[in-house]
C-alpha cells in the first residue's frame, strides 16, 4: 500500500527498507501471539468463539458455514473481494478455490489483482492470451522489481486464468506514487504522475481515517511524520484501485485479489467501489490460526493455518 509493510493488514510498499521493518515486527508480533494464544485456534472477540483451521465463520449470522454454503452465497454477488496476507500460500490457495467456485456458473468472470498497476495491463492481456511464457511474463511485468513477492505464490491463480482465458485486471496505480505522495501530499506530484490519479478521492472516511492513524503511529518513518500525507497517500491508492474496480466490471462478476488491509471492515476499496456503482458485493477475510480478530473484519472470516515466516521480496 503506502510507505511499509504488514503482512497481518495485507499493506505493502515499494521500498525495500520497510519490507525488511515490516517483516521484522511481523515475526515478532507473531511470536508473542503464539505465546499467548493458542496455536490451534482463532478467536472471534464479539462472542469469544474459537475457530479451527479451515472454519468459515459468517459474520451476520455469526455461524460457522461450510464452504458449499459461502461458494453459494457469493453466487449471488457482483463482486467478490478476497483478501490476503500476501505470503501466506494457504490464502492464495483459497483464493483460486473461490475463482474455480465463481468461474463454475459465471464464465464471463473477471479477476481484479492488486499485484499490478495499470500500465501493465497490456502484459496481462499478453499473458491470457497465450502470447507469453512465464519467463517472459516474469520480465515485461517487472514482477521482482514491482511487486516483489515470491512467484510461486501466485502462479496457481495467473496459470489457471491463462488456461479459461479469464481476463486479469490490473487495479493499481505505478507504486512510486503512494510514496511520493506520503512524503509530499498531492500537492507536491509532478504532472506526469497526476495522469495516474483517480478522479475522486474520498478523505472523509472518519473509521478508515482512525484505522490508518492507528497503523500510522506505529509505523512512524524518517520522511513520513505528517499524517496527513500519509492519509492522502492511503485514499488515492485504494480510490485508485476501486475506480478500477467499478470501471472494469463487465456483465459478469468480479473477484478481486487483494491485502486483507484494503478490504478490512470494508472502508477501504470496498466502500469506494461502492461509492461508484452501488452494486452488491462480499468481502472474504483471510485469518491464521492463533489470532483474535473482530467479527465485522469481513463478511466471512476464513481461517487458514498460521503464516509461515515471510520470505523477503526481492530487491
Amino acid at each position: 500500500m503506502i510507505s511499509f509493510v504488514n503482512d497481518r493488514s495485507g499493506f505493502t510498499t515499494p521500498m525495500s527498507i520497510f519490507y525488511l521493518i515490516a517483516i521484522v515486527i511481523l515475526f515478532l508480533i507473531s511470536s508473542l501471539m503464539g505465546c499467548m494464544m493458542p496455536q490451534k485456534a482463532l478467536t472471534i472477540k464479539e462472542n469469544e468463539m474459537q475457530l479451527t483451521e479451515d472454519a468459515i465463520y459468517r459474520s451476520d449470522t455469526a455461524s460457522v458455514v461450510p464452504r458449499e454454503e459461502m461458494f453459494h452465497d457469493l453466487a449471488q454477488f457482483r463482486i467478490i473481494y478476497v483478501g490476503e496476507q500476501h505470503t501466506n500460500p494457504s490464502h492464495h490457495a483459497n483464493q483460486l478455490a473461490v475463482i474455480k467456485a465463481i468461474f463454475e456458473n459465471d464464465p464471463k468472470l473477471t479477476i481484479g489483482m492488486e499485484m499490478f498497476d495499470h500500465t501493465y495491463q497490456q502484459v496481462l492481456d499478453q499473458w491470457i492470451a497465450g502470447g507469453l511464457d512465464e519467463t517472459a511474463f516474469l520480465e515485461k511485468s517487472h514482477w521482482y522489481a514491482n511487486w516483489r513477492f515470491d512467484f510461486d505464490l501466485y502462479r496457481g491463480i495467473l496459470e489457471y486464468a491463462k488456461e479459461n482465458r479469464i481476463r486479469i485486471v490490473a487495479l493499481n496505480l505505478p507504486f512510486h506514487i503512494p510514496g511520493k505522495i506520503s512524503t509530499g501530499g498531492i500537492a507536491s506530484l509532478q504532472k506526469e504522475d497526476r495522469r495516474h490519479l483517480p478522479k475522486t478521492v474520498n478523505l472523509d472516511d472518519a473509521e478508515h481515517r482512525a484505522y490508518v492513524e492507528k497503523i500510522f503511529s506505529m509505523h512512524a518513518l524518517p520522511g513520513r511524520e505528517n499524517f496527513e500525507h500519509f492519509y492522502e497517500a492511503q485514499c488515492v491508492w485504494e480510490d485508485a484501485m476501486a475506480e478500477a474496480v467499478a470501471e472494469n466490471l463487465s456483465a459478469g462478476k468480479m473477484v478481486v485479489i487483494i491485502g486483507n488491509g484494503h478490504i478490512i471492515r470494508k472502508f477501504g476499496v470496498p466502500n469506494r467501489v461502492f461509492s461508484r456503482n452501488h452494486l452488491p458485493f462480499r468481502t472474504i477475510y483471510m485469518e491464521p490460526v492463533g489470532n483474535e480478530i473482530d467479527a465485522d473484519d469481513g463478511d466471512y472470516i476464513w481461517v487458514t493455518p498460521k503464516t509461515p515466516m515471510p520470505r523477503m521480496p526481492m530487491r
